[in-house]
């Protein structure tokens, strides 16, 4: 195996998914914290009020807020040196435009960075990994209004300038593209950008996230919205702090054609440009695709959303990194009778030469390699880092405490030597974090049991549990690949 010798090797988590203290010290509600949870075969539901006969995941999670420091001496043993999280914005600035920031908000990520430093790890700081405060989304339609693109530069000066000695590796928005992911647009809008339609702002009854109304045109504006944010960020971090390093966040959902039938080749490849390319190209090339337009065009979007000053502004904020997250490919195809994948975020065909995981999604470890080439063939100037990857499976606790999770294990390796492959090839990747190296609320279902981590945390989905802590057999197994950088992975 030849992975670098400053290879980032860590893990990954979201404020939303794992942090809990939802309305301690000052923070106001967010986005997540107004869906309940689901399951494989069932959306999550959106509530837009608390009611306290409902139970909302992320209210609570994992408690890190008040365990933060035993997860971070867990993960200094496993040998982390790079551990990505989330700052949420709701935790700065209570309401997202707040005349002045929250102090409790930022001690608490100060005390957590130096807990990291302390262990010699290095922070990779996502500044809005779907975390909007909600106040955002109801006075302002969310990314939709470009007063937002102001408040969210002002939140981030704000964290710059507080860590600007103690983060250097930055991304701006998590999954930016998600709004654009075939069946996940109206999700996407809500969690991503904060863009919702007035009626079910409003509505006093749950709404299943797939029932969600979501308008193309008001999407894409939002979206463009967020670009011009995350370059005026990025110009701004870097007249901070010349040294930060500062990247996009793109959800890679790799896809293949079904079948070599030219019309399913140019299916895919239109899928693929707007579902994964679009949004790269915008951050790291500086500019809108030609392609883009005819989609806009097909789909009844002006595109006059796009000033003068907002291309200067795209063109002049690229961003330093391109980072993803890699959990599975689908196929594509014309033909309307093919079997569709199953899982609660899965939208694509399945391929007939993988296998799948409890939820549906397909495990393909050849394909990270694949991925990893096209997008250094698109970028090639550009570093690369995968920021998430995992397998979210049901474990059992045996009797004596132990939990025997071969099956991760199993997923992670060859991943892991995919990667090795793609730096063989030539790939610049200069890092990988694991998704969830500790338990933690699912994004897609808000299921507990849908674990992901080499840690196991003692909470489940009808509100019990202790929040203890314990350690996997992975925990083991990814402690020695990261002792033997990536040489031991038996």
């Amino acid at each position: 195996m030849s992975f670098p010798k400053d290879f980032l090797w860590g893990g990954a988590v979201a404020a939303n998914q794992c942090e809990g203290a939802f309305l301690e010290d000052g923070k106001q509600l967010s986005v997540p914290d107004m869906l309940l949870g689901g399951d494989v075969n069932t959306p999550r539901t959106f509530l837009p009020a608390i009611d306290d006969t409902a139970f909302y995941p992320s209210h609570e999670a994992i408690d890190f807020y008040h365990h933060y420091k035993e997860d971070i001496a867990l993960f200094a043993e496993m040998g982390f040196n790079v551990f990505r999280l989330s700052i949420n914005w709701g935790r700065i600035f209570p309401n997202g435009d707040d005349e002045e920031p929250n102090e409790a908000g930022l001690a608490f990520y100060e005390a957590v960075f130096d807990e990291c430093a302390k262990y010699g790890i290095t922070p990779l700081v996502t500044l809005c990994h779907y975390e909007i405060p909600w106040n955002i989304v109801t006075k302002y339609g969310g990314f939709s209004n470009r007063k937002t693109i102001d408040l969210f530069v002002k939140y981030a000066r704000t964290v710059f300038e507080r860590y600007k000695d103690k983060v250097k590796y930055w991304l701006t928005f998590n999954e930016i593209n998600i709004a654009c992911m075939a069946g996940h647009s109206a999700l996407g809008a809500l969690y991503g950008l904060g863009v919702m339609e007035e009626e079910d702002i409003n509505s006093t009854d749950r709404i299943p996230l797939s029932e969600l109304k979501g308008n193309q045109q008001r999407i894409f504006e939002a979206l463009h919205n967020e670009f011009v944010a995350s370059a005026l960020t990025v110009k701004m971090g870097h007249e901070i702090n010349p040294d930060f390093v500062i990247g996009n966040m793109i959800a890679h959902s790799t896809l293949y054609p079904l079948t070599p039938n030219p019309d399913d080749i140019m299916a895919c490849l239109k899928q693929d440009q707007i579902a994964n390319d679009f949004c790269g190209d915008v951050q790291v090339r500086g500019e809108y695709p030609s392609y883009i337009f005819r989609y806009f065009k097909e789909n009844g979007i002006d595109p006059s959303f796009i000033t003068e000053e907002d291309k200067v502004i795209l063109k002049e904020g690229t961003v330093d990194l391109y980072t993803f997250s890699y959990y599975q490919t689908n196929c594509v195809t014309v033909d309307p009778d093919a079997e569709k994948t199953a899982g609660n975020l899965s939208a694509g065909v399945k391929n007939p030469y993988l296998k799948a995981s409890d939820w549906g999604w397909q495990i393909d470890p050849e394909g990270l390699r694949y991925t990893l080439n096209i997008l250094h063939d698109r970028y090639p100037q550009t570093p690369l880092m995968i920021v998430e990857n995992g397998f979210g499976a049901f474990d059992t606790v045996e009797e004596d405490g132990s939990i025997h999770d071969q099956y991760r294990i199993d997923y992670f390796r060859p991943h892991i030597k995919a990667m090795n492959e793609a730096l063989e090839d030539g790939v610049p990747l200069i890092g990988y974090t694991t998704w969830g190296p500790i338990d933690l609320v699912s994004a897609g279902t808000g299921q507990y049991a849908k674990r992901y981590g080499f840690i196991y945390v003692d909470r489940h989905d009808d509100g019990t549990g202790d929040f203890s802590r314990s350690k996997k057999d992975s925990f083991y197994w990814y402690k020695k690949v990261i002792e033997s950088n990536g040489e031991d992975i038996d």
